[in-house]
C-alpha cells in the first residue's frame, strides 16, 4: 500500500501523553518488577513515613523518565533506518483448526490474492468466511515472507471501531497510532502505515468486519506488494478498490464430509460406529441444520462422543421442526445444541430475532401489512426489522414486496420457535396472522362480483383494491393456512379456529369463482374434519353445502343431492335458503321439477329482503324450472326480474345466465327478435367471464334458436354448436353435449351433409344414453329412423 511519502509531524502535547501511556503500559511490568518488586518487600515488614513514601515515589518516577527516554531513542533509530518494527507479541495468523471442504473456493480467493491488493471473503455471519480466509492466507504464507499478520475486529465479542483497528494495526507494525478518532487524524495514521508497508510483501488479514467504516480509512490500498485480506458482511461488496468473493453455505457433501471429520477428531464412545459419509440420515441432519459450518461440525463432534445414533439425532430435529405450532414437542440435546449455536442468530437484535421466529409460521411469503399483524408491531418498526434481517441473509424478497424465511433456514427458524417461544405466544401469533388474512379475505371476496363487471374490469385497480390480483399473489399462503396438515386441524385452539373458519368460507367463494374445483373440494373436507363441524351443525352444513355445488358442477347431480340434503337437515333457517335453491337446481337438473319448484319457493320465502344477490339466483332457479314445466309467462316474469337484479348488481355471469334462459323463453313464444337480442348480449357478457360450462350452454340456445327461426343461416348456427361442443369436450357425458350434438346434425343437415348429419345423430344417441337424458335420446333415435331432420327446436 504504497503513498506519497509523507514527512513525520511533530507530535502534539496530547500525542506525547498517549505515547508516555503506551511506554507506561509496556514498562510498568519490567519496572515495577525490578525497581519496586524488593521495595514492596520492605514495605511488607517495615512501615514507611512520608518522607521515605515520597523518595520512593521519586525513584519509580526517575525509573520510568529513564525508561521512556530509551524507548524513545529505539523509536527514532527506527524511524532512520526505515524499518517497522512489529510489537512483541504481535497476534500472527492462526491455523485453522479442523478445516474441511471448500477447496475451490480458498483456490479462487489465493488466486485473488495474486492479482488485487485488497480481497473480501464476504457472506453471512457464521458462514465459514474467517475460515476460509485464514486457510488462504496460511496456504500462500510464502508469497509473503515479511509476515503475515492476523487482527480481529470483533474480539470478544465487540466490534471495534476505525480508530480501535488503525491503533490495533500500529501497535503491530511499529507506527503511530492516530492521535483522535477525528478524519484527519485516521487518515495521517493510514498514511503511515501505508509508508511502512511500502515495498514489503505482507498480508494482513482482517477478520469479522462487521461495518465497512471499520476499515474505511485503509480502502482503496494503493502498496505495490503488500495486501490486504478481509473477511466480513456482504456489505464489503460496495467499497472502492475492493475484490469481494461471495460465499455461502457448503453443499451437502462438503457438509456432509465436516459433520464426518469432527466426530473422527472427537474421543469416540463407541469405537465401531457407521461411516457418516455412507449414512442417508447424515444428509438429513445437515439440511435441517442448514448446513452451517459451525452447528454441523459440533453436532459432528458430539454424536461421535456420546454414542448418538444418526437416525436418532434426525429424528429429535425433524420432530422440533414438524410439530405444529400449537403443540408442544420434546425438546431434545440434538435441538438444545443446533440452537446454541446459532451465533449469526445471536448476534440479531432481539426483536429481529422474534420477527424471524414468528415468520417460520408462515409456509409461504408474506407481505409487510401481514407481518405487522402477524408480530403486532407497526409497520415502519417492521420495516426496519425486515432490512437486518435481509442484510444478515436471514429472509429473501419475494413478488409482490414478499418476504419469507430463507429455504434454507427454514427448519432452523422453526426451531427457535420452538425453544424462544412458550406455545401460548406461538398461539397468539397465529390466530393474529390467521384473523388478518381472513378480514382481507372477506373483504376481496365480497368485490369479486364487482370487479368482474364490465366497467371495473376495463379500470386498471392498486393490488389491494384488485381481487383477482390479491388471490392469486396471496393463494399460496392462503391454502397453507388453510389446508394445516392432517390430524393438526383437529387441535387447533378455539381463538384460532374461528378466524380460520371465516377464512376457509372467503377461499372458498374464490375458489368456485375460478372454477378450481380440486381445492375448493379439498378446503370443504378439510372444514368438516375439525371438532367445530361436529359440535356445531350450521358449520358441517355450509360445508356439505359448498359440496352439493361442487358436484352439481361437476355433473354428477345424484352425489350432489345428497350433500345437499345433509345441508338443508343442518343448517338453520337463513341458511337453508341457499341449500334449498341449490337442492333445487339440482332436482331441476335430475329431471324432478315439482320438488324442485317446492325447494325453490321455499328458499325464496327464507331468504333476507336485504339478500338482493340470493333474491336474483333463486329467481334464475326458478325461471329455469318454470320453463321445463313449460309456464312460459311465469318462466319469463321470474327470468326479467332476475337479469335485472343481476345487471343492477354488476353480476355479469348472473346476467349472462338469466339472459341464455331468455332466449329459450322468447323462441317457445315464437318472439324470434327478442331470443335473437338475448342471446347476443348473452355471447357479450360471456367474453368476459371465464365460465366455458354456461357460454357453451348460451352457444347451445343461440344455435338451436337461429336454426328454428333462420334455417337460411344455419352455416352461422353450426358454428355456434361447433364451439359449443368444443368447449364441452374432455368431460364426462352429459345432457348438454347430447343436445349439442343433436342440434349439430340438424345444422349438417340443413347444410346439405347428410353422411355428417348421421354421425351428429348417431353420436348424440350414444352421449344421452349415458347421460341420462331420455328425451334426447328419443329426439337423436327419431332422426336416426327418419333419416331427416326435423324443424330445429331449442334445447
Amino acid at each position: 500500500m504504497t503513498g506519497p511519502a509523507r514527512r513525520p509531524r511533530r507530535p502534539r502535547r496530547l500525542s506525547l501523553l498517549l505515547a508516555v501511556g503506551g511506554v507506561l503500559g509496556g514498562t510498568v511490568s519490567a519496572v515495577l518488577g525490578n525497581v519496586t518488586g524488593n521495595l514492596l518487600s520492605e514495605l511488607s515488614v517495615a512501615q514507611l513515613g512520608s518522607a521515605s513514601a515520597g523518595v520512593i515515589v521519586l525513584g519509580l518516577a526517575a525509573a520510568i523518565l529513564v525508561e521512556w527516554r530509551r524507548h524513545q531513542r529505539e523509536q527514532a533509530a527506527v524511524a532512520d533506518s526505515g524499518e517497522a518494527a512489529p510489537a512483541v507479541g504481535a497476534p500472527t495468523l492462526p491455523w485453522p483448526a479442523g478445516f474441511t471442504g471448500r477447496a475451490g473456493q480458498v483456490d479462487a480467493v489465493i488466486d485473488a490474492l495474486r492479482r488485487e491488493h485488497a480481497v473480501a471473503v464476504v457472506g453471512r455471519r457464521a458462514v465459514g468466511t474467517s475460515s476460509c480466509a485464514i486457510q488462504a492466507a496460511n496456504l500462500c504464507r510464502e508469497d509473503f515472507p515479511d509476515g503475515c499478520y492476523y487482527l480481529d475486529l470483533r474480539r470478544g465479542g465487540r466490534p471495534q471501531s476505525a480508530p480501535q483497528v488503525l491503533t490495533a494495526l500500529a501497535r503491530i507494525l511499529g507506527t503511530r497510532p492516530p492521535a483522535s478518532g477525528r478524519p484527519d487524524d485516521l487518515l495521517d495514521a493510514a498514511d503511515d502505515l501505508r509508508g511502512q508497508l511500502d515495498g514489503r510483501r505482507i498480508l494482513l488479514v482482517l477478520d469479522n468486519v462487521d461495518d465497512p467504516a471499520q476499515v474505511r480509512p485503509l480502502l482503496p490500498p494503493t502498496a505495490r506488494t503488500c495486501r490486504l485480506l478481509l473477511a466480513g458482511t456482504g456489505a464489503l461488496e460496495a467499497q472502492e478498490g475492493v475484490m469481494a468473493y461471495g460465499l455461502t453455505e457448503p453443499d451437502a457433501d462438503d457438509a456432509v464430509e465436516l459433520f464426518a471429520a469432527a466426530g473422527a477428531a472427537a474421543p469416540v464412545a463407541r469405537p465401531h460406529r457407521p461411516d457418516p459419509r455412507t449414512d442417508p440420515a447424515v444428509c438429513d441432519v445437515v439440511e435441517l441444520c442448514g448446513r452451517q459450518p459451525r452447528t454441523v461440525a459440533e453436532l459432528g463432534r458430539r454424536t461421535a462422543q456420546h454414542g448418538w445414533r444418526h437416525a436418532d439425532v434426525r429424528d429429535a430435529l425433524r420432530r422440533a421442526v414438524d410439530t405444529a405450532p400449537h403443540q408442544r414437542a420434546a425438546t431434545s440435546p440434538a435441538t438444545l445444541l443446533v440452537t446454541a449455536r446459532d451465533t449469526a442468530y445471536h448476534a440479531l437484535t432481539a426483536e429481529a430475532r422474534r420477527l424471524w421466529r414468528l415468520m417460520s409460521l408462515s409456509p409461504a411469503p408474506l407481505d409487510r401489512p401481514t407481518i405487522a399483524a402477524l408480530a403486532g408491531r407497526r409497520p415502519e418498526r417492521v420495516a426496519t426489522l425486515l432490512h437486518e434481517l435481509a442484510t444478515g441473509g436471514f429472509v429473501v424478497g419475494a413478488e409482490g414486496d414478499r418476504y419469507e424465511v430463507r429455504p434454507l433456514l427454514a427448519p432452523y427458524a422453526r426451531m427457535h420457535l420452538r425453544e424462544d417461544e412458550p406455545v401460548r405466544r406461538r398461539v397468539t401469533a397465529q390466530a393474529r396472522l390467521t384473523r388478518h388474512l381472513a378480514r382481507r379475505a372477506e373483504r376481496h371476496a365480497a368485490t369479486l362480483v364487482v370487479a368482474a363487471s364490465p366497467v371495473e374490469r376495463d379500470r386498471p385497480l392498486p393490488l389491494d383494491d384488485d381481487p383477482y390480483g390479491w388471490f392469486d399473489l396471496h393463494q399460496e399462503l392462503l391454502l397453507a393456512v388453510v389446508k394445516v396438515p392432517a390430524g393438526a386441524v383437529r387441535a387447533l385452539p378455539r381463538r384460532v379456529r374461528r378466524w380460520w373458519f371465516r377464512l376457509a368460507v372467503a377461499l372458498c367463494g374464490w375458489l368456485a369463482h375460478v372454477e378450481r374445483l380440486d381445492e375448493w373440494d379439498e378446503v370443504c373436507r378439510t372444514v368438516l374434519a375439525t371438532p367445530t363441524a361436529d359440535d356445531r351443525p350450521e358449520i358441517a352444513g355450509w360445508a356439505h353445502n359448498e359440496l352439493g355445488a361442487l358436484r352439481r358442477r361437476r355433473g354428477d347431480p345424484q352425489r350432489a343431492a345428497a350433500a345437499l340434503s345433509l345441508a338443508v337437515a343442518e343448517r338453520g333457517r337463513r341458511g337453508t335458503a341457499q341449500s334449498r335453491m341449490n337442492l333445487g337446481l339440482v332436482l331441476l337438473d335430475l329431471g324432478q321439477l315439482d320438488d324442485a319448484v317446492e325447494h325453490l319457493e321455499l328458499s325464496r320465502r327464507h331468504r333476507s329482503s336485504g339478500d338482493r344477490a340470493g333474491h336474483a339466483l333463486t329467481d334464475l332457479g326458478l325461471g329455469a324450472a318454470r320453463l321445463a314445466r313449460s309456464e312460459l309467462e311465469i318462466a319469463h316474469h321470474h327470468l326479467v326480474r332476475a337479469a335485472n337484479t343481476f345487471r343492477s348488481l354488476g353480476d355479469a355471469r348472473g346476467y349472462a345466465a338469466a339472459l341464455t334462459n331468455l332466449v329459450l323463453v322468447h323462441a317457445e313464444l315464437g318472439e324470434h327478435l327478442d331470443a335473437a337480442q338475448a342471446w347476443r348480449a348473452a355471447l357479450r357478457e360471456y367474453e368476459s367471464v371465464a365460465d366455458p360450462t354456461n357460454r357453451a350452454a348460451a352457444l347451445l340456445n343461440a344455435g338451436a334458436t337461429l336454426l328454428a327461426a333462420a334455417p337460411g343461416q344455419a352455416r352461422r348456427a353450426y358454428e355456434m354448436l361447433a364451439e359449443s361442443r368444443r368447449l364441452r369436450e374432455g368431460g364426462r357425458p352429459t345432457a348438454g353435449l347430447g343436445r349439442t350434438l343433436l342440434h349439430l346434425g340438424d345444422a349438417a343437415a340443413a347444410l346439405g351433409d347428410p353422411g355428417e348429419a348421421r354421425r351428429r345423430w348417431v353420436d348424440a344417441a350414444a352421449v344421452c344414453e349415458a347421460a341420462g337424458d331420455e328425451e334426447g335420446q328419443a329426439a337423436a333415435d327419431g332422426r336416426l329412423a327418419g333419416d331427416r331432420a326435423p324443424q330445429a327446436h331449442p334445447g
